[in-house]
């Protein structure tokens, strides 16, 4: 995409749920809108998927895993069908980044230059591994020839959140279908357009009836039905950490299927006077307001060594205030809505409970004066740990920028948190770093950069951030039962 390149907002049709195959209405009939954030526009219509459509997607899976042709498929077969699905989302690039703009309303460059390509790469890195997926041959003891087979876990049944839609997606169906499960797929309310296109993209790549079902809903109905059907194998879920423990629990209710959870975070992120300032001022307002605050693992608490406070406190004010808050498609936009009215006034609701509590609101704090859900990026300073701001998950355009002195402290004070999803240093003394990255408890540590993710190194959290890792190689076990095989030579 270039700087004068302009991608219009597409016109959508109401939409159906994909369930073996075909494209349904919903068991009841019933239909959910789903809200341009730039506006608060009705975009169309989307089926509304309960348990009764759970249970057929449930069904429909089973039967194309118990199918000789997705059973038996080549362990290469999956793989090409992979790539041709990475091959159908990079030939219509343009028209499912506008789609994710649309229904999520993150600036289009990001769409199409960010969470588009991250998509189609991470399609195709899982088909690279379809068939690498094997066992080991064990020495024992006695006269017998033991090995391990890796099998498919059988049915997921996938959630997935409103941040990063078609990324998320990525996220769950190229491991799964790697491995050679189904999936029974939520996308979240909010968002379900571009899960709904790839699945259509996913038919014309040629997946057999059943592999991949798309069940619109909402988290208390269908979600909750995926969480506790027995007949799900492993559920795998991105969100928040209070619905994380309802479906641990639901697991333990009903059949003991598989869990991994990708949760909430409150991640420190960590500037020592000896680092390079400038750069890390950049990166930490990127580290926070990035997709407008709403990541996992934002760099929230932002702590700063007392020598160098006051000039970091201030270049990122400053960053915050030259930001272009408007139309997420116009190229020169850089700060687009919150996904939803409901998020944008809790977001509203943690801005007001930072000032009541003595925190100082620098830079922002109020809603823009337009249409849509707009929060302007807001920073606050005299920042305690005992904060609600400084606590609790905002999952906003929010920054809390808090003084420490030394090592020992930002150690204690960055583990001061019940998350653990993630963590950064900013230092130029490599053993100060190598000292803050042992003793950080969180599943990455970033040393001089945040956010940098590649599709094989692991990513999932410490604590309550979490279940299982995704990504790289290690996101194939999430998926796989491991069956040893004893025979005797004698």
């Amino acid at each position: 995409m270039t700087a004068t390149e302009t991608i219009a907002p597409p016109k959508v049709k109401d939409r159906k749920m994909l369930i073996d195959g075909k494209w349904v209405d919903s068991v009841s009939g019933k239909t959910f809108e789903t809200v341009n954030p730039s506006t608060g526009d009705t975009i169309c219509r989307v089926a509304e998927g309960d348990k009764a459509d759970v249970d057929l997607a449930v069904r429909a899976a089973r039967k194309a895993l118990e199918s000789k042709g997705w059973r038996n498929m080549a362990p290469a077969h999956r793989g090409r069908l992979l790539n041709k699905l990475a091959d159908l989302i990079e030939a219509n690039a343009k028209e499912i980044a506008a789609l994710e703009t649309l229904d999520n309303g993150k600036p289009i460059r990001d769409s199409l230059t960010g969470d588009l390509p991250a998509t189609v790469s991470l399609y195709r890195y899982y088909a690279g591994w379809a068939d690498k997926i094997h066992g080991k041959t064990l020495p024992v003891a006695g006269p017998f020839h033991t090995y391990t087979r890796h099998e498919p876990v059988g049915v997921c049944g996938q959630i997935i959140p409103w941040n990063f839609p078609m990324l998320m997606q990525a996220y769950k169906w190229a491991p799964a279908l790697a491995c050679g499960c189904t999936s029974v797929l939520k996308p979240a309310e909010q968002t379900p357009l571009t899960a709904l296109r790839i699945a259509e993209l996913a038919m014309e790549a040629g997946f057999p009836e059943g592999v991949v079902n798309v069940v619109p809903g909402f988290g208390p109905t269908a979600g909750a039905a995926i969480a506790h059907h027995g007949d799900v194998d492993k559920v795998a879920f991105t969100g928040s950490t209070a619905v994380g423990k309802a479906i641990l629990k639901a697991s333990a209710d009903s059949n003991l299927k598989r869990v991994t959870l990708e949760l909430g975070g409150k991640s420190p992120n960590i500037i020592f006077a000896d680092a390079d300032v400038e750069t890390a001022a950049k990166f930490a307002y990127f580290a926070l307001f990035f997709n407008m605050g709403q990541c996992c693992c934002a760099g929230s608490r932002l702590f700063v060594e007392d020598k160098v406070y006051d000039q970091v406190l201030g270049l990122i004010s400053e960053r915050a205030k030259k930001q272009r808050i408007g139309d997420p498609f116009d190229n020169a936009t850089t700060h687009g809505p919150q996904v939803s009215q409901e998020q944008c006034e809790t977001v509203m609701r943690y801005i007001t409970a930072g000032q009541k509590e003595g925190a100082r609101c620098v830079t922002g704090g109020k809603r823009v004066d337009r249409e849509g859900y707009f929060i302007e990026p807001t920073v606050f300073d005299n920042v305690r740990d005992d904060m609600t701001i400084a606590r609790e998950e905002i999952f906003g355009p929010v920054l809390s920028v808090l003084r420490f002195k030394d090592v020992d402290e930002a150690i204690q004070r960055g583990n001061n948190t019940m998350y653990g999803l993630a963590a950064a240093v900013w230092t130029k003394d490599i053993g100060k770093a190598h000292r803050l990255s042992a003793g950080l408890k969180a599943g990455t540590v970033w040393v001089n950069c945040y956010m940098v993710t590649d599709n094989a190194a692991p990513f999932g959290g410490f604590k309550m951030s979490g279940i299982g890792r995704e990504l790289g190689e290690y996101a194939l076990s999430n998926y796989t039962e491991v069956k040893t095989v004893v025979v005797a030579l004698s």
